[in-house]
Parts: structure tokens; sequence; C-alpha cells
């Protein structure tokens, strides 16, 4: 007798949105006193990770960036807001978004500094791929993020494709060559 397993429920976005507040010190910084690239990056998959592992329930891991805007540079003392919402979820994968902004909290202003489209795949306890809850759009902003997710998935695949057909099948190495992989 074959057991299967029950379907996964459905999510909303609401369920699995996360924050991130983050206050910038001169050890996140340049010698500009302006927040690095790469420290912006890693508080960005921080919180995306937070989203998905919330959607997915189980083991998240990184699977890309393919998409980030530095659209103002963060200074020492500034407080950084980091919010990400999960746009869609495929079979094992799932896009996230990410907005970033700036607090001026003697102003009490708030300024937009980022933003970027990660995705994550949900594993098991061995790294093994395994199926994630769908995602239900409940308003027309989370439809149109919904829709934007699915064409920039196509993009993606259609970007793989193109790099897998133009790998070599030999690899040239020291004046021989053998099968290999770049």
């Amino acid at each position: 007798m074959e057991f299967s397993s029950p379907p996964l429920p459905t999510r909303s976005v609401a369920e699995s949105q996360s924050e991130m507040t983050e206050l910038i010190l001169p050890n996140d910084t340049n010698t500009l006193g302006n927040l690095l690239g790469g420290r912006l990056m890693h508080f960005i998959d921080l919180v995306g990770a937070m989203a998905a592992y919330r959607h997915a329930r189980t083991h998240v891991v990184t699977a890309s960036m393919d998409h980030i805007d530095f659209i103002a540079p963060v200074h020492v003392g500034d407080l950084l807001i980091l919010k990400s919402s999960l746009n869609r979820a495929f079979h094992t994968s799932m896009e996230v978004g990410v907005k970033v902004w700036v607090e001026n909290t003697i102003a009490g202003m708030h300024r937009h500094v980022g933003s970027a489209y990660l995705t994550f795949v949900a594993v098991d306890s061995q790294g093994r791929r395994v199926p994630v809850p769908q995602l239900k759009p409940q308003s027309e902003e989370e439809q149109r993020r919904y829709d934007d997710a699915g064409r920039r998935r196509e993009l993606r695949q259609e970007e793989l494709r193109r790099k897998r057909a133009s790998r070599p099948n030999e690899v040239a190495v020291q004046g021989s060559v053998r099968p290999g992989r770049v």
C-alpha cells in the first residue's frame, strides 16, 4: 500500500513577512563612513531567509540574489530597516523581495535606500529539496508581485539554459585535453 503526503497548506504573504533593524556602526562601513555593500547584502540575505523560513517551515538555503539596487548611501549612525515578503512559491523554491530603508530618528523620516530579489530553496536536514506550500496573493499589489516573480523566474531559467548550452564539453589542462567542467 502506498502512502502519500497530505497536500501542503496554502499560505498568505502576511504569514511570513519579516522585518529587522540594524544600527550602522563603524565596523560596518568603508573609509568614507558608508555601509559596505557586502554588509548590506548580508543583512538582505538574513531578512529574506527569515521570510522564506517562515513560509516553508523547514530549512532554507539561498540559491540566488539576482537583482539588487543600491539607491542611496547608508552612513554610520543610521538606523537601517529591512522588510521582506514572499513574492511567489514554486515547487521547492521561493522568491522573496526585500526593501531597505534608513530611518532618521530625529526627524522621524524614512528614506528608501535599497531593494533586492532573492531565491531560496527549501531543504530537509540532509540538504535534499522539499516541496513548499503555495502562496495565495490577497491584494492587487500581492498579485502584481506574484505575476512579476513568475516572469523573473522564466528569465532566470532562460539564462541558465543559455549558460549550460555555452559551456565547453572539454577543458584544456596543461597542454592536454580532458573532459570536465569550467
